[in-house]
């Protein structure tokens, strides 16, 4: 019996190192920092899932934002994060309830991501959302929410990441994945 041999074969171009380049300036800001650069261009080209957290002010008024942070932390105890600027305006109404939802957005649900991304005025006007447990909002015809109860809010620099043991939930109708990725929604290209 023989047994074959790898044969190594040299790669036709070279690969490039990290090293190789530099990361270019940023449009609109070509002074900003090297780091800055390289951070905001990496990240641009680091896909992302679509979620939207919801949840009440003190006066019982709704709040909610866009968010690509969403990250399952633990399946035993269930718990997800999501990050987010302390100076953005549905903080302080994290900051003092301990209750939010997460939603799971698709591709249908394009036009509701720019809603709740869009002018905080606007973010509840219309029909899209309804109280669901604890009074929370709930998002409709997203493919999936989850209820549940902050833990932990670690404060870093100006952000905060936020702990949420999932309580319950429900399922939408499923969709395409909706995406961000290079400043736009998107939908997932073809398996590789």
């Amino acid at each position: 019996m023989t047994s074959a041999t790898p044969i190594a074969t040299p790669l036709a171009t070279p690969l490039a190192t990290p090293l190789d380049t530099a990361a270019p300036a940023l449009d609109g800001d070509p002074n900003a920092p090297e780091d800055l650069a390289a951070f905001k261009h990496a990240f641009r080209r680091h896909a992302a899932g679509v979620a939207v957290i919801t949840s009440l002010r003190p006066d019982g008024s709704p709040v909610g934002f866009t968010a690509t942070s969403l990250a399952s932390l633990s399946s035993v105890p269930p718990l997800a994060t999501f990050n987010m600027a302390r100076s953005a305006s549905t903080w302080p109404a994290i900051a003092w309830n301990d209750r939010v939802v997460i939603h799971i957005l698709g591709a249908r649900n394009r036009a509701l991501a720019q809603t709740l991304s869009g002018p905080q005025a606007q973010r509840f006007v219309g029909e899209h959302w309804a109280p669901g447990p604890h009074g929370l909002p709930v998002l409709t015809g997203v493919t999936s929410w989850m209820v549940g109860r902050i833990v932990d809010r670690v404060l870093v620099h100006n952000s905060a990441v936020v702990v949420v043991q999932i309580e319950a939930g429900g399922m939408g109708e499923n969709d395409d994945a909706l995406l961000y990725h290079e400043r736009a929604y998107r939908v997932p290209g073809a398996e590789v």
